[in-house]
């Protein structure tokens, strides 16, 4: 499971390719889910929410769908006060995009 932000550029790629094709407002240009770490997202099919403003992707995935190595951008869980990692990480993110350092 995971976020993201997808224009309208990137939903016509998306269903031109078959693949999971999104926005990077940071990078201000298409992202290919998978272009630097070959960890794609095949589209099996689209949904749109009721005011037709929200798009659900049901995807075979590739790897780790989140950049931090694990199956879910959503790998922690608030209990209480604490924040507890309930994932096991598939990659380790340097190994696939190098090292920041």
């Amino acid at each position: 499971l995971m976020l993201a932000y997808m224009n309208e550029q990137a939903f016509d790629e998306t269903l031109r390719t078959g693949t999971a094709v999104y926005y990077s407002r940071s990078r201000d240009r298409l992202w290919y889910k998978g272009e630097e770490s070959g960890h794609v997202q095949t589209i099996d099919s689209i949904h749109i929410d009721c005011d037709a403003d929200t798009i659900l992707l049901k995807v075979q995935q590739t790897g780790a769908a989140c950049h931090e190595g694990y199956p879910s951008c959503f790998f922690r869980q608030i209990d209480g006060d604490e924040t507890k990692i309930t994932l096991e990480r598939l990659v380790n993110p340097d190994d696939v995009y190098g090292s920041n350092e």
